[in-house]
């Protein structure tokens, strides 16, 4: 025993509203692509701009780039991504903010990408702005009403993230792109849109293969009924 030592781990409250809302999505994540019925994954996160006090040395034969420790704060910006996995496109946008302001603006934007769409399938998580409410908060009730029947909103468990495969393009994201000092938005913004035009390019999707028979099996025990 060394009661000293604490790992930190997000504990998910399993009970029959976490096995519904996980089988929703993995339904979801079944079906077929339909340009009619688009399925796209939606998530944001925030990001600490830095800059450099002392400039980095550049690399040179038997040395790496060197980067002083000291650093100076510049805020913070907002990413929000839009993930289609059957098709491999994503859109992510810069942001000072992540109000149900932008979340509203990202919602009229993806109206606006699919218009050929009958309803866009929609999974994010249950944070407070990602909701219908939001529209009505900030747009005319017809227009809100509207906008919001655009999506057929499917949440993910609370504390179950990894299920929303925008959290492996964030992955992706931070080792290819973000793990470095970044001062501006503005340097932001052009790093992370030529690390979306080459995934784009290329079409990279997300071969995923967790659906709900596995989750049957393998989270067995979290099944009310099975205990």
């Amino acid at each position: 025993m060394k009661p000293w030592q604490v790992q930190s781990w997000c504990i998910a409250k399993v009970g029959a509203d976490f096995v519904w809302r996980m089988e929703e999505v993995l339904d979801t994540y079944a079906e077929p692509y339909d340009p009619l019925y688009p399925v796209v994954c939606f998530d944001e996160k925030s990001y600490q701009l830095l800059a450099h006090i002392t400039e980095p040395l550049p690399p040179v034969p038997g040395h790496p780039a060197r980067v002083d420790y000291e650093y100076r704060r510049c805020g913070t910006a907002n990413l929000f991504i839009a993930f289609e996995p059957l098709t491999g496109q994503r859109t992510v946008t810069v942001t000072e903010r992540r109000s149900s302001e932008e979340f509203v603006a990202q919602m009229q934007a993806l109206h606006l990408r699919y218009p050929e769409a009958k309803t866009i399938r929609l999974v994010l998580d249950q944070l407070s702005t990602h909701t219908p409410s939001s529209l009505y908060q900030h747009l005319p009730p017809d227009e809100a009403n509207a906008l919001k029947r655009r999506f057929e909103w499917v949440y993910t468990p609370k504390h179950a993230s990894w299920l929303n495969m925008a959290e492996m393009e964030w992955s992706v994201l931070e080792r290819q792109c973000l793990r470095r000092r970044l001062a501006t938005s503005e340097e932001l913004n052009n790093e992370v849109k030529a690390w979306e035009a080459d995934r784009n390019a290329r079409s990279v999707k997300v071969s995923w293969q967790f659906n709900t028979d596995k989750a049957r099996v393998k989270l067995s025990r979290q099944y009310p009924s099975q205990n």
